[in-house]
């Protein structure tokens, strides 16, 4: 069934009305009753503390309308409570709240694709006879149980991150700086295929090439700094982890019939990062060196091939050619050599 299509059995509008309000007090918790004038009246704060803290989370003004709710009051106390204690400068604690409002954002928006979907499967599979019934079906098994996970891995990855900053050891500036090899892997001929396929055909597409190229960059000792579509940028802690983990990714993902031939780049040198991203010469290398490189190769730079030993992999120095930024560059192709094995 197409999101255009109606839904097989009618609903009164009173019937529609009594799902929405449960579908929305499913997700929120409760139901928005309260203007943004009763949340700052009930939180005792200062209304442009409420309009700063929507703002840097991403919510459109409301004006008069009943947009919020009890817990909003509570999140608005917290957030005055910080800012009171002086836990953080007052400048850091948004900066952390407008982080965390643009990443939910893409998060919500990702999410809500896919549970479209199983609402469309429950419909045209006679499990559901509206899509606001399957809705809310959903959502009632869905929503506890995400909002444990999304807790669980915002706290796995801040201790994750905590350790790579003290492994880092102090610093006096709040821009991080660590040597690491930078990964950029992206589908050979992407632009071509985006014109053969319809959205659908598309969608799936990337959505399992980022499925796959994470799980293995995750699972191979990798870090996933974000996916833009037909590309992943990646970091390791040194160049034979990143080399590694890039030929596993040549050679599974290019040995699949539903997805595209894929290339790596690597380079290896000093990246800043801040706010969840890096950036740095070996970011920008690493995007280069993968947009000259053949489907299902890896292309390195200098200093990630001398890191790596010539027992383990063969390195092949390519003609230098001009890349944009760098100058004359001289990339190396990278293999694993047939007859070495790992200990």
């Amino acid at each position: 069934m197409s999101p255009s299509e109606p839904d097989h059995h009618h609903l009164s509008s009173a019937e529609r009305d009594a799902l929405r309000r449960r579908l929305n007090l499913l997700i929120l918790g409760d139901q928005r009753e309260l203007t943004g004038s009763d949340v700052v009246e009930q939180a005792g704060v200062d209304a442009e503390l409420a309009q700063r803290l929507w703002r840097a989370i991403g919510f459109p003004d409301a004006g008069d309308t009943a947009a919020y709710s009890e817990q909003d009051v509570r999140v608005l106390e917290a957030i005055d409570r910080l800012q009171r204690d002086e836990a953080l400068p007052t400048d850091a604690l948004f900066q952390l709240v407008r982080a965390i409002g643009h990443l939910v954002s893409r998060l919500a928006d990702w999410q809500i694709s896919v549970i479209v979907d199983a609402v469309e499967s429950q419909v045209s599979e006679g499990r559901a006879s509206t899509r606001l019934e399957a809705a809310v079906d959903v959502a009632t098994d869905v929503v506890p149980t995400f909002d444990e996970v999304l807790r669980y891995a915002w706290r796995r990855h801040l201790a994750a991150s905590a350790a790579r900053v003290e492994a880092l050891g102090e610093s006096d500036s709040e821009l991080l700086s660590t040597r690491v090899t930078v990964g950029f892997a992206d589908l050979s001929r992407f632009t071509k295929l985006s014109n053969e396929l319809d959205e659908i055909g598309l969608a799936k597409v990337v959505q399992g090439f980022e499925n796959h190229a994470t799980d293995i960059v995750a699972a191979r000792g990798g870090r996933v700094i974000k996916t833009l579509g037909d590309a992943v940028l990646f970091t390791c802690p040194d160049p034979r982890t990143a080399t590694t983990l890039s030929l596993e990714l040549v050679r599974q993902i290019g040995a699949r019939k539903d997805l595209p031939d894929v290339r790596v780049g690597l380079a290896t040198g000093s990246v800043i990062s801040r706010l969840g991203d890096v950036f740095g010469p070996p970011v920008n290398l690493a995007a280069r060196m993968s947009a000259v490189a053949r489907a299902n190769r890896v292309l390195v730079d200098q200093e990630t091939a001398k890191a790596l030993t010539g027992e383990e992999f063969e390195a092949r120095p390519l003609p230098a050619r001009p890349l944009r930024g760098f100058g004359l560059v001289t990339p190396v192709a990278v293999s694993r050599r047939r007859t070495f094995r790992a200990h």
